[in-house]
């Protein structure tokens, strides 16, 4: 679960933000505009948007963000029993889902928009339909028939003249077994694409080794056009927490101090490589 702005301009009706939760296995996505990116709102969400129309999630994927670290928040999660995780923070691929569903959305609510763009949450409900509706990538299935059992009918569907309601006794047995079958096709698919993933990682990504002591440099995410500078620094690594993730200080701004992974950290003297 995620919170995507602030988008400029803000809408006619004052939205700023799109509030947005993705299944991971049927990459099903739920959407929201919204005022703002607060706990209250992001409690008012998971309510209105996700439990009474899905159910209850058993686990919450979020950034280290105030609005989902809230006490409102954690409250809500031991009340309804989920449990609650955390994205590695300046590591985009733990949320990666999310993050790529942004970029297909932000480039067709663009096009839906009118000249000034202050209609785009109008447009929202349809791009994610859209969405919804298309086979994925990655499990080879479309998210609205993994969730729903059945594909959607789209707006030019040809409908038959006539409906009949014909009763089936086995339909929830045949149901079940269909979306049984999906599933499995879909986590097949879903291994498949993160070997592939990983293989393509490794052949391009080098194995650095960084020990506590070393001076480094932390890429910038939040960058807004790209003539911002790439890396900031420099940084001592200060403990080590994992094989792959490290407590990082600045070496002038004491106060500075980050919890990264390797795939964001290089040497002083690897950047003349990199830039």
């Amino acid at each position: 679960m995620d919170f995507h702005g602030p988008i400029t301009p803000a809408t006619k009706n004052g939205n700023k933000y799109i509030i947005l939760l993705t299944d991971v296995l049927s990459k099903f996505v739920i959407t929201k505009a919204v005022r703002d990116c607060t706990a209250s709102t992001a409690v008012q969400f998971l309510i209105e948007e996700v439990i009474i129309k899905y159910g209850t999630p058993k686990c919450i994927l979020t950034d280290n963000g105030t609005h989902f670290t809230a006490t409102m928040m954690n409250e809500l999660f031991k009340k309804i029993g989920v449990t609650h995780l955390y994205s590695t923070p300046y590591h985009p691929m733990t949320n990666g889902q999310i993050e790529r569903f942004n970029a297909t959305m932000d480039a067709k609510i663009v096009a839906l928009s009118n000249e000034k763009r202050t209609n785009w949450d109008e447009q929202l409900p349809f791009v994610t339909f859209n969405y919804n509706a298309t086979i994925h990538k990655t499990t080879g299935q479309i998210p609205f028939e993994l969730i729903y059992g059945r594909s959607p009918t789209l707006f030019f569907d040809q409908q038959q003249p006539l409906v009949t309601l014909s009763q089936d006794p086995e339909h929830k047995s045949k149901l079940n077994q269909y979306l049984l079958t999906l599933t499995e096709q879909a986590k097949v698919k879903i291994l498949e694409q993160q070997r592939k993933y990983k293989d393509r990682y490794d052949r391009y990504r080098a194995n650095p080794t960084y020990k506590v002591g070393d001076l480094v440099l932390i890429k910038t995410f939040n960058k807004r056009n790209k003539f911002d500078i790439r890396y900031e620094g420099p940084f001592k690594i200060t403990q080590q927490l994992g094989r792959k993730t490290f407590i990082v200080q600045h070496i002038k701004k004491h106060i500075l101090i980050r919890k990264v992974t390797i795939d964001v950290i290089i040497s002083l003297y690897e950047r003349k490589y990199m830039d």
